[in-house]
């Protein structure tokens, strides 16, 4: 599965800037997540590589915004989107406006 600009996006977005009303949650999923990453052998903390932020050796993504991008999924299926990119949308709509 290809990531998309819009997960890229929304991966940074929930990492610097998540929604009041999915703080808790973004950051129950990114914990979940990173601890499955972390035991995974494909995790740059257990290889030589000369980029400084913990990224996944075989999708190449920063795992500070891949584990909070709710639409994203692992490229080896350790774990899955818990939201579409339409869920998280209207979820965003309904803080933003109250609908």
């Amino acid at each position: 599965m290809k990531i998309s600009f819009s997960q890229i996006y929304e991966g940074w977005k929930n990492n610097l800037f998540p929604a009041k009303e999915m703080r808790k949650y973004i950051k129950e999923v990114s914990e979940e997540r990173m601890a499955i990453c972390e035991d995974c052998a494909l995790i740059s903390t257990k290889h030589k590589t000369i980029r400084p932020d913990v990224h996944c050796t075989d999708c190449g993504c920063t795992l500070a915004a891949k584990t909070k991008c709710l639409s994203c999924q692992c490229p080896l299926e350790k774990w899955k989107a818990v939201m579409s990119d339409r869920e998280e949308e209207e979820a965003l709509k309904k803080e933003v406006y109250g609908k």
